[in-house]
């Protein structure tokens, strides 16, 4: 973990385990869930492909040569990290044009393993366009002993901290440091791309913080006055009763919710309003940066609960599969399982 992470709170504890993830690409699966069903006509050719140790953006160039099109041509979901065996979709522009053959692309393309599926789309595919992922990881070198399975069991019933993973911060967490340098007028940042990930570093990392400070208070699942809560369909509800909702909270349908920080005023109240302001103010080079983006404010649970979790204890071998809504973070969960070590070699730029 990069030292952005070290500083966190942990939910149930700094775990005593330890173990190496990633120590090969197979070690870490990712397969996407789309969030719609192809139409199955229109001038977007859909494909998934399965590959291992390449990166998204150089799939999609590759994808576009082999298509005979610009890589504007190419969009994708979600990044993936590069580090991993990943099926992830892709959506080709190819109005009036048939399916391509990708035989010969496949062929000639080692981090390429297969083409899993084709069809087409009357839409482009644009980032986000994700129900989730599902998982399954294999720790190698796995130490520690018979209370492992007591703190998955919680893992799985309680969550963990819905942290953004150390991928959203760049090595060493450079994506924040140059998102402070920027606040400060130090540079200007004028390619596209990298004001996209400092933007997002500097809105995850005051996230993060504000979610270490309620764990370290007790107040992760606890409201205050003010709070909003949060449902699936990303609807908020104003806690204005703290039994009315603590009884929501009960429910499962109800979290408690983060600041995403935007240009505007938090839209907490009250203690909950006074509480995120005072971890926010800390960084005004940050807060200079997302001000003056015109960024607006959203919300983010401040829990994350793996779906469909289940996990084998081999020797020293530790495999966990589990399922993650989109946006959220497998080493998130990962975090909280054990301390990884492999001392950041394999750190990804990218996150799900």
């Amino acid at each position: 973990m990069t030292d952005v992470m070290n500083s966190l709170a942990y939910l149930h504890g700094k775990p005593t385990a330890t173990g190496k993830l990633k120590a090969k690409p197979e070690h870490f699966f990712v397969s996407e869930t789309l969030d719609f069903t192809p139409a199955g006509h229109g001038e977007h050719f859909l494909v998934r492909i399965r590959k291992i140790g390449e990166n998204t953006k150089y799939v999609a160039n590759e994808l576009a040569k082999a298509c005979g099109v610009k890589s504007r041509d190419v969009s994708w979901a979600g990044l993936k990290d590069r580090h991993a065996v990943t099926e992830q979709w892709f959506s080709v522009h190819l109005p009036g044009q048939p399916d391509p053959d990708l035989s010969d692309f496949v062929a000639s393309h080692e981090g390429v393993d297969a083409i899993l599926e084709t069809a087409r789309h009357d839409k482009k595919m644009r980032p986000g366009d994700l129900i989730g992922n599902r998982f399954k990881l294999v720790i190698t070198d796995f130490e520690g002993d018979d209370a492992i399975e007591a703190r998955l069991a919680d893992i799985r019933e309680k969550g963990v901290p819905n942290y953004f993973g150390s991928q959203r911060f760049g090595r060493n967490g450079n994506n924040v440091t140059s998102a402070r340098d920027w606040g400060q007028d130090k540079f200007r940042v004028r390619d596209k791309s990298k004001r996209s990930f400092y933007l997002s570093a500097a809105r995850s990392f005051l996230f993060n913080q504000v979610l270490s400070s309620r764990i370290e208070k007790g107040l992760c699942h606890s409201v205050m006055l003010g709070d909003l809560l949060i449902n699936a369909n990303e609807e908020t509800l104003l806690v204005e009763d703290i039994d009315a909702a603590m009884q929501k909270l009960a429910t499962g349908e109800w979290q408690i919710s983060g600041p995403m920080t935007g240009d505007n005023a938090l839209p907490t109240q009250q203690d909950a309003q006074a509480f995120e302001q005072a971890i926010v103010d800390t960084e005004p080079h940050l807060l200079a940066v997302i001000r003056s983006n015109r960024m607006r404010h959203e919300r983010r649970p401040l829990l994350l609960f793996p779906e469909n979790m289940v996990w084998e204890r081999d020797g020293d071998t530790l495999t966990i599969d589990f399922s993650l809504p989109a946006g959220c973070f497998a080493t998130a969960v990962m975090r909280e399982v054990m301390e990884e070590t492999n001392d950041g070699e394999f750190d990804a730029r990218f996150d799900q």
